[in-house]
C-alpha cells in the first residue's frame, strides 16, 4: 500500500477484507444446505454483492482506479410483526445433516450484524476520505443486508419480536420532551404536587435548609423546663 496511509488505517482494512473474506466463504458453505427458494435468491443475490463489493474494495487499494462503493437497496416489502407467536424451543444442532434454513439466516444474520459494526468502527479510524468512504458505505451495506435477511426471518417467524405492555412503552417514550418543553408539562400537575417537587429539588440542591414549612395552626407548644445543673437542682 502507498506510504501515504497511516499504521492505524492500514490494519482496519486488514480486519475489514479479512471480515469480509470470512463472510464470504461462511455463504459459500451455506449454499448446499438451503432448501427455500426465496431464502436461496436472497443469499445468491447477497453473496454476488459482497463478491463485487470486496472486489472493487481490492482494485481501489491497488491503484486501479477510483472506486466507489454501491449502496445496497434492501426490498422493504413487508411490514414487521411485533410479538411472540408460540415460539418453539431451540437448541444447538449434533450434526452438520440437522442445519436448515433458521440456522443459515442466522448465520447470516449474525455475519452482517457484526461487520456492520467493525466496518463503522474502522471507518472512524480512517484518515485518507476514500478509504473512509468506501469502508463507511460497506457498513451502511452490511446493515441494509443485515435488514433484509431479518425481514425474511421475521416473516418466516424465526426472529420474534417481544413487546411490553402498552403502558409500559407509552410511559418511557413520554419521558422525553424537546428542549423547551419541559415547563409545559407542569402545569398538569396538581398544584401541591408541584410546590412538593419542586421543595425536594431545591433542598437536593442545597437551596433549602429544611423542608417547605406546614401550615400554621393554633396549637399551643408547652412551656420547655428551665435547664438544670448537673446536681439536678433548679437554676
Amino acid at each position: 500500500m502507498p506510504a501515504q496511509y497511516g499504521a492505524h488505517e492500514v490494519m482496519e482494512v486488514h480486519e475489514v477484507l479479512s471480515c469480509e473474506i470470512d463472510a464470504i466463504n461462511n455463504f459459500q458453505l451455506y449454499r448446499p444446505h438451503v432448501k427455500d427458494q426465496q431464502l436461496a435468491h436472497m443469499l445468491e443475490h447477497q453473496l454476488q454483492f459482497m463478491m463485487n463489493g470486496y472486489q472493487s474494495f481490492v482494485q481501489m487499494l491497488n491503484g486501479q482506479g477510483m472506486a466507489q462503493a454501491v449502496p445496497y437497496r434492501a426490498p422493504k416489502n413487508a411490514n414487521p410483526v411485533y410479538g411472540l407467536r408460540q415460539p418453539g424451543p431451540v437448541a444447538p444442532n449434533t450434526s452438520a445433516e440437522q442445519i436448515d434454513d433458521r440456522d443459515i439466516a442466522c448465520g447470516m444474520l449474525g455475519a452482517h450484524k457484526s461487520a456492520a459494526a467493525k466496518k463503522m468502527m474502522a471507518a472512524l479510524e480512517c484518515a485518507d476520505p476514500q478509504i473512509r468512504g468506501m469502508v463507511q458505505q460497506s457498513a451502511n451495506n452490511c446493515a441494509e443486508l443485515a435488514y433484509e435477511t431479518w425481514q425474511y426471518m421475521n416473516q418466516k417467524g424465526y426472529y420474534q419480536v417481544p413487546t411490553m405492555k402498552e403502558v409500559t412503552t407509552q410511559t418511557m417514550l413520554n419521558a422525553y420532551a424537546a428542549p423547551g418543553m419541559e415547563a409545559q408539562a407542569m402545569p398538569s400537575m396538581p398544584m401541591q404536587q408541584q410546590q412538593s417537587g419542586l421543595a425536594f429539588s431545591l433542598q437536593q440542591q442545597g437551596t433549602l435548609a429544611s423542608p417547605m414549612p406546614v401550615a400554621q395552626t393554633n396549637m399551643t407548644l408547652p412551656t420547655m423546663a428551665a435547664p438544670v445543673h448537673q446536681t439536678g437542682m433548679p437554676q
